[in-house]
């Protein structure tokens, strides 16, 4: 999976580093997720606690979309074959299928392109009807690869808006109570078309709490957003809708504000009355194989939370200091030892460099390193950012030479790859948000 594993592996730490990634990162791919957590018994398909007699249904459809949404429905094709009758997915990350069509978009700023396959999906969406089973297959990634523009709001607007939270660092739900609101298919909207149809949601979670309303901006679940949030959140960015050329999403957020557009769907709507949604696979899905891994290997490993979120350098320094106290005082456990955390920081763009978070994270690390401490984090997607590499490496021997200077300037890819730290697997086929891993000798 690490296509620069052997350049990377030189010392057992960074071996063993590694080998949480890569196992973290295998336990949540959907062909392995859908294997262990969806059966089908007969003409009974089970998943969680609940059942879904196949037989009552006329039509089975796949549709969705997500980095993982073509892995999701090549598993799903595996386990149901000629069953599933249509269905489309959009993404950035193509499989083979024999019955789901695969539709391109973009990631992470919504395209044209990614406009007109939502288009497919929501035409077999709205051709459901109560006879019908949908299986809406929701990854992350999927509320930029989902684009549907309400209204006459032009996709260069929401272009300019995702691009401008993002440099700002706006957090995930922020982000996503504005895309809800633009969107005539996120916040329930998917779930509205494809009533009265039974939809089932095959969640794969790429944000912190699981919250299906946010994963992909919930476009099977209830929303408990507003207009006058997504409002709120254009004027706490200072999005000016001169000067950021949004003028009409601030225009629909007003109408949508003043009573004049119907509000996204809430939990008391009727079209969730045939909805269920089922997280299949999270962070905490990475992390527990990944502490696995390293108990195997003979560290005492600790979890420490699946949730981190805020400033990816300053989540640095507090990491680097629990490892420290590893070292000092064995304390919250003694070395050798491994922490793990996921969940997903944020980089408030400052400067013009190239970078994601998990590579400013490892940058961030790195100038606060003692010796005894190796660090990695890296995107579960295998793309941190808008860079081509899934994270980084680092140790007391990789050099800080201009390192400050790089991340003063948010460039934190070019630095690291200078020093030899990117790790980079290409696509992973899955997205549960980020993986850090720090090994403590």
């Amino acid at each position: 999976m690490i296509s620069n594993r052997e350049a990377l592996a030189t010392t057992p730490a960074r071996e063993t580093a590694l080998a949480c990634l890569e196992a973290g990162i295998e336990s949540a791919h959907p062909q392995t997720v859908v294997h262990e957590k969806i059966e089908l018994v007969g003409d009974s398909l089970r998943i969680a606690d609940r059942e879904y007699d196949l037989s009552e249904f006329d039509e089975i459809l796949v549709l969705g979309g997500g980095k993982a949404s073509a892995q999701v429905a090549v598993a799903l094709e595996s386990l149901l074959g000629e069953r599933i009758d249509r269905g489309a997915v959009v993404t950035n990350d193509p499989e083979e299928t024999d019955r789901v069509e695969v539709l391109p978009g973009d990631h992470p700023v919504p395209s044209r392109e990614g406009v007109e396959s939502t288009k497919k999906v929501l035409e077999l969406a709205d051709s459901a009807d109560e006879n019908t089973l949908v299986l809406a297959a929701i990854t992350g990634g999927a509320s930029a690869l989902l684009p549907a523009p309400a209204g006459d709001i032009p996709l260069a607007e929401m272009q300019t808006a995702t691009r401008t939270l993002l440099d700002l660092g706006a957090t995930i739900d922020e982000i996503n109570a504005v895309r809800k609101h633009c969107s005539a298919l996120k916040g329930g909207q998917f779930a509205g078309t494809a009533s009265p149809a039974t939809i089932v949601g095959l969640l794969f979670s790429d944000v912190v709490g699981d919250d299906p309303s946010i994963i992909g901006s919930g476009p099977t679940a209830p929303d408990g957003t507003t207009f006058s949030d997504a409002l709120a959140v254009l004027d706490q960015y200072g999005v000016d809708s001169e000067a950021d050329d949004v003028s009409r999403i601030r225009t629909h957020f007003e109408r949508g504000d003043a009573g004049d557009l119907p509000e996204t769907p809430t939990a008391t709507d009727s079209v969730f009355e045939r909805v269920t949604n089922h997280v299949l696979a999270d962070n905490f899905t990475a992390l527990d194989a990944a502490r696995e891994t390293a108990e195997e290997r003979g560290y005492d490993a600790m979890i420490l939370s699946s949730r981190v979120r805020g400033e990816a350098r300053e989540s640095a320094t507090t990491h680097v200091a629990i490892a420290e106290e590893v070292l000092a005082t064995g304390n919250p456990i003694s070395p050798p030892a491994v922490l793990l955390s996921g969940g997903e920081t944020t980089v408030s763009v400052h400067g013009d460099g190239d970078g994601g978070p998990n590579l400013e994270f490892a940058l961030g690390a790195l100038l606060e390193l003692d010796s005894e401490i190796t660090v990695a984090s890296v995107d579960t997607d295998g793309k941190d950012g808008s860079t081509n590499a899934a994270g980084a490496l680092v140790d007391e021997k990789t050099s800080t030479a201009d390192g400050r200077k790089a991340l003063h300037s948010n460039d934190s890819y070019p630095f690291l790859d200078s020093v030899g730290a990117l790790v980079k697997t290409g696509a992973t086929g899955t997205n549960v948000n980020d993986l850090r891993v720090l090994i403590v000798e």
